[in-house]
């Protein structure tokens, strides 16, 4: 009998207690004694383990916690001058996730309550004498929330005071996903408001804070300096790029061989390594944990045929990006163009990003796209003090999130800002020629993958023909002997419908594509609506006014031919 998964448990104690199979991650412990940084913040995508590592943290080093949690594990072979540190410290642990509201309002509210719930977690300070009158009826007033959410600003800094004159030690603080209020606040129009906000607390928290032992920090991007963490020179940054800590984040390649031969996996390692690998963080070559995990839970046992998912794809905070490439010009998006289809592009990196000014160059569409996961560095290089980085897409899993959200991105934003009258106009009237002009003048902005061939054709044409308010879609619809591509027809069955048929034209190696072939390709699909006899669907409902469309594409080109009739 295998251990469970841990699928979605965040809690290093619930994943021991319960036996939950668990990669050893606990030398982070002795690494971060070892480098004795005060204030340490750590930046990974989402999903890599960053909430876990703080919460064994939380685990290791707080007062009161079961020492036998670690037992086995790597760290208690890391000799005294560690394990005598555990159970240790006083602890604040926050996660600032749950600001990731709608509203100004919900997302103050939320801080409060988070830290509130810290005061009431160290309630024990009130059974002390130690505080004065003031002191105490501050803290109630902090803990039983009877204060503004925005004038918790000292709180953080007063609670690790109180703790110190009660308990005679500093406290440890760990903060999980720092930068979500920061996100969520800029596109809920109170990004200056959150920022203030943020600063003041880690001011006082992290900067002048005598009643500290340190600070661990987590979070997706590194914030501004600037705008965050001004004057914070105790500040230790730890990213993608920092060629320390890069296995704690992300499973290493022993780490899954290990777990696939647990699970009697063996034989999968290529195809996880192809779909979850290839993540460079520091100095390691990292798998995403989150998917990986998921993966062994998917092909355990009976189903270990299961073809591999993109399980990050719906996890991930994409909303920068999304609206980043929205805004992408066409120089960007012929880049994208190029890593989907298997190349590299080579930019200046800098990882400091201040919300505000993110639309003011487009080189931060790939920053954001680097620190969040969706590219990779394979080489860097220094020029004019500036590092210039050249990435590709890391592995097949996050290729397929730019096949498949990336280019539907493109296509939603086409069919939202175009205006296809003229396009519906030239189709009903059977001009080849117009429809042909209107399908390249939509073609013209999209990005197209070529590996995909009909299929992103045939997703590009279902989104433009989507939404009319006279014609009703189906796609690949079963009729006569086969599927056809594109069935339009109105709610009439004496209008007249159409059939159309798709065909992408292929580049045989330095030959050139010439219009010649893209035409016999349009009369091709005209021909296989024929021979398949693809009007059957349409003239057993009672229509019998048809039209065939047969339409090749190469890029960003297409040809359009027309027949009347079945």
């Amino acid at each position: 009998m295998h251990k469970p998964l841990p699928i979605g448990v965040e809690f290093f104690e619930k994943i021991i207690s319960n036996d939950y199979y668990y990669v050893d991650k606990t030398l982070f412990i002795k690494e971060l004694i070892d480098k004795k940084g005060e204030v340490n913040l750590f930046t990974r995508p989402r999903r890599f383990g960053k909430t876990l590592t703080l919460d064994m943290l939380r685990c290791f080093f707080e007062e009161g916690s079961d020492p036998s949690l670690f037992s086995g594990l790597k760290i208690m072979d890391s000799g005294e001058k560690y394990t005598s540190l555990m159970g240790k410290y006083p602890v604040i642990f926050l996660t600032l996730k749950s600001a990731k509201t709608g509203n100004e309002e919900s997302a103050f509210k939320a801080l409060r309550s988070e830290l509130a719930r810290e005061f009431k977690r160290h309630s024990f300070v009130l059974e002390s004498n130690s505080l004065n009158e003031e002191e105490s009826s501050a803290f109630l007033e902090y803990r039983d929330r009877k204060i503004e959410p925005d004038q918790y600003t000292d709180s953080l800094k007063f609670l690790c005071e109180c703790i110190k004159t009660v308990t005679g030690k500093k406290t440890i603080i760990l903060i999980d996903e720092y930068d979500v209020p920061l996100e969520s606040s800029f596109y809920d129009g109170y990004y200056e408001h959150m920022v203030s906000f943020i600063r003041s607390l880690f001011e006082g928290a992290l900067k002048t804070n005598n009643a500290l032992e340190f600070a661990v920090i987590t979070g997706c991007l590194r914030i501004s300096k600037e705008s965050i963490f001004t004057g914070l020179n105790n500040l230790n940054i730890n990213s993608i790029l920092t060629p320390v800590y890069g296995e704690y984040f992300g499973f290493t390649d022993e780490e899954v061989k290990a777990a696939l031969d647990y699970y009697e996996l063996s034989d999968k390692y290529e195809e996880v390594r192809s779909w979850y690998n290839g993540y460079l963080f520091g100095n390691s070559n990292v798998y995403n944990p989150w998917s990986t995990i998921m993966y062994l839970r998917d092909h355990t046992g009976s189903n270990r045929d299961y073809f591999p998912q993109s399980y990050w794809a719906n996890t991930s905070s994409n909303g920068i990006v999304r609206d980043l490439i929205e805004r992408a010009d066409s120089e960007t998006k012929g880049e994208i163009e190029r890593l989907i289809e298997g190349g590299s592009i080579e930019k200046p990196v800098h990882e400091d990003i201040t919300y505000g000014e993110i639309y003011k160059e487009q080189d931060n569409l790939w920053n954001f796209m680097l620190f969040t996961g969706y590219l990779k560095i394979i080489s860097q290089r220094v020029e004019n003090d500036r590092i210039y980085a050249v990435m590709v897409i890391p592995n097949r899993e996050t290729r397929y999130i730019y096949s498949q959200k990336i280019l539907s991105w493109f296509k939603q934003e086409i069919v939202q800002k175009s205006d296809r009258a003229p396009l519906f106009a030239a189709m009903k009237n059977g001009d080849a020629e117009g429809f042909e002009r209107e399908i390249n003048r939509l073609l013209g902005p999209s990005i197209s993958y070529m590996d995909s061939y009909e299929n992103f054709y045939h997703g590009f044409m279902v989104g433009i023909l989507s939404g009319s308010s006279e014609y009703a879609i189906k796609s690949n619809r079963e009729s006569g002997y086969g599927r056809s591509d594109i069935l339009l027809r109105t709610g009439d069955v004496f209008e007249k419908a159409f059939i159309i048929e798709l065909k992408a034209v292929k580049q045989e190696g330095k030959k050139p594509v010439t219009m010649e072939m893209m035409d016999e390709a349009a009369e091709e699909a005209i021909k296989q609506i024929d021979e398949l006899s693809y009007a059957d669907a349409l003239l057993e409902e009672g229509y019998g006014n048809l039209g065939r469309y047969g339409i090749s594409f190469f890029r960003k080109r297409c040809r359009v031919h027309y027949r009347d009739g079945y």
